[in-house]
């Protein structure tokens, strides 16, 4: 099975990948598994300040810090991945990347908001999963 891993870090991440190390025997033997972090863009008065290249190097900085401890706790358990990095909206940017490569399965942490709050504030899970054809597991 080919499955993408959302990952941004935050403790919702973590409780991710902890739910997966204890049950990997759930996702069978023989899985591809990817990592996708997104960014969300530079300002654009920001970015025409720095420049591209600055700007480039500034989100690849950060998607190195994101996928550091993260390839390393997988290893720990067994688990190789690849990496990707994007910049962009990350619901939107996770689903097209799940339909586009293919993917079995998106998992990912969800910070579990009440309905009023996704209203109000917005949801990355809601978007991935209003946006995306490939299952996506939620883990809160």
């Amino acid at each position: 099975m080919k499955i993408l891993l959302a990952v941004d870090g935050s403790p919702y991440t973590k409780k991710m990948l902890a739910y997966l190390a204890t049950h990997i025997e759930m996702f069978g033997a023989g899985n591809r598994f990817t990592l996708l972090n997104v960014q969300l863009p530079l300002p654009p008065r920001a970015r025409a300040a720095v420049g591209a290249d600055v700007a480039k190097s500034y989100h690849d900085e950060e998607a190195a810090k994101v996928f550091g401890p993260v390839t390393k706790f997988l290893k720990r358990h067994g688990v190789d991945a690849e990496t990707i990095s994007k910049v962009g909206h990350p619901g939107e940017l996770i689903a097209k990347t799940a339909d586009s490569g293919k993917f079995d399965m998106v998992v990912m942490g969800s910070h579990g908001h009440s309905a009023l709050g996704n209203l109000v504030m917005g949801s990355v899970a809601t978007k991935v999963m209003a946006h995306c054809g490939t299952p996506v597991l939620l883990v809160r």
